[in-house]
């Protein structure tokens, strides 16, 4: 061949040796990019410290409202109409069947049989809000709650919804919105996680530790799974193989390092992972086991929050529990009603009426006692609290008999209080029939950025390079907050 034809105006032989002579350049850049060279700031700018210690408190894009999240995720989906968006027309055309548009996992259908609210709905506080018999102690908190009524997303379906609500794609692979927060801001505590998951005492959410993955990011944004009884982390055996003397002589490197303060670096990734557990677990049980421990809490709190009551005690536990952590610095607290498969969780398809009593009356008491108790303290100022699941559910009825609905994205109920949102405000109506948003449709990636926002973070900056692109938790195109759920 002749060696004269040229690439891009040179010969493919001078191609072919330069290329050749930089590579030996990729191990420089793998070593200076381990001790934080490259590691980019959302402004383009660099920050030595984040390769040494990754979860060291950052300073917010501007002045903060709030520091920390408690997400009470109610997976399977509540029926936005049996709960806090107040349909009057339903009642009346309880089992008729009328023109809807419709799509949820049963697919598209174009008319449906009418399902009235199974409870009645009356006005709680000063801002007159509608709440539904099922939340009676959340009714008498709607003066510090900020209704979104209009919220919509793309996925009828568990899985992928689940991951839109969570990490603000309907795919596998994306950093959680508590990874975003941690890579963000960092963590006030090390000897805590600052992205802590508890889930459901029937089991996890249908996508697993999706739903808490730090996707492209390191290990270290990833949430931290907490058992709020036994050991606090689960899975921290120490490797098959290995002799008492290499398991004492790992412990006490572990702990060595953190009396050092030091950041380990290690080549493989799990294995780094596996190693920050470790560490993470020595740190929780040698300097904070009080902060999972509720024992000492007066007893007047844990009958506030639900404990004496068996209907009440576990997710009463998880919500005083989150409480403890963002006291101790922890930024993102995730607590799953409702796990496994059917009515396991929110997934009313069969009886609304015995999934809904169910696990509203599991949750009611404790989320008003979580609220009651952040104000009490003065934490509601600085902690955003939001309930909601991955979707509402229909008017309509699933079968041809019962009072099952299926999944509805179009138009369901979410809502946020403290951290400097506007309590006592509603935003958003869906149709008279409670279906689909009609009046100021929010998208998922708003909600998100009104959080980044009211933790100091510009959603449409907050990024990490990754594929190619500056990725965001609001999409590479952007989302901003919504300025009227902002006090």
């Amino acid at each position: 061949m002749n060696p004269k034809n040229t690439f891009c105006g040179r010969t493919r032989r001078e191609f072919l040796w330069q290329a050749g002579a930089g590579f030996t350049s990729l191990g420089l850049v793998d070593l200076m990019s381990r001790d934080g060279a490259f590691a980019r700031l959302d402004d383009g700018s660099f920050d030595d410290d984040r390769g040494s210690n990754p979860m060291a408190p950052k300073a917010p894009h501007h002045a903060p409202k709030a520091k920390a999240v408690i997400f009470l995720f109610m997976y399977g989906g509540p029926s936005q109409v049996d709960t806090f968006d107040y349909k009057p027309k339903l009642y009346g055309l309880d089992g008729k069947t009328i023109d809807v548009d419709t799509k949820g996992r049963g697919g598209t259908k174009k008319q449906g049989r009418i399902v009235g609210p199974k409870w009645k709905f009356k006005q709680y506080g000063e801002c007159g809000r509608y709440v539904s018999d099922l939340f009676p102690h959340v009714g008498r908190c709607v003066d510090d709650i900020a209704f979104v009524h209009s919220m919509y997303a793309e996925s009828p379906l568990h899985g992928s919804a689940m991951l839109m609500m969570n990490s603000g794609r309907i795919l596998s692979g994306a950093p959680c919105m508590g990874s975003w927060v941690t890579y963000g801001l960092g963590s006030e505590n090390e000897n805590l996680p600052g992205f802590v998951v508890m889930l459901d005492q029937s089991g996890g959410p249908i996508s697993g530790a999706k739903n808490w993955s730090s996707g492209y990011m390191p290990a270290v944004y990833q949430g931290t799974v907490l058992r709020p009884r036994g050991e606090p982390i689960l899975d921290l055996a120490l490797p098959k193989g290995m002799t008492a003397r290499e398991q004492r002589r790992l412990l006490d490197v572990l702990k060595e390092q953190n009396e050092a303060h030091l950041q380990p670096r290690y080549d493989d990734t799990n294995l780094a992972a596996r190693i920050s557990s470790y560490e993470l677990a020595y740190r929780m049980q040698s300097h904070a086991p009080e902060a999972i421990d509720v024992a000492n809490e007066p007893d007047h709190v844990k009958r506030l929050y639900g404990l004496d009551s068996e209907r009440t005690e576990d997710f009463g536990r998880k919500c005083l529990l989150a409480r403890r952590l963002v006291e101790r610095g922890v930024r993102f607290v995730q607590i799953y009603s409702g796990g496994n498969h059917n009515d396991h969780n929110w997934d009313a398809h069969g009886d609304l009426e015995i999934n809904h009593n169910k696990h509203a009356g599991a949750t009611d008491q404790p989320i008003a006692g979580l609220l009651a108790d952040l104000k009490q303290r003065g934490l509601l100022d600085s902690t955003i609290v939001v309930w909601g699941g991955e979707f509402g559910r229909q008017p309509t009825a699933e079968y041809a008999k019962g009072t099952g609905r299926d999944h509805d994205s179009k138009g369901f109920t979410m809502w946020l209080a403290g951290g400097g949102i506007k309590g006592g405000s509603a935003l958003g109506t869906t149709d008279e029939l409670g279906n689909a948003a009609v009046e100021r449709p929010l998208h998922v990636k708003h909600l998100h950025a009104t959080i980044l926002h009211q933790l100091g973070l510009d959603p449409n900056r907050l990024a990490y390079f990754y594929a190619g692109l500056d990725q965001r938790l609001v999409g590479t195109e952007g989302a901003n907050p919504v300025p009227e759920l902002i006090a």
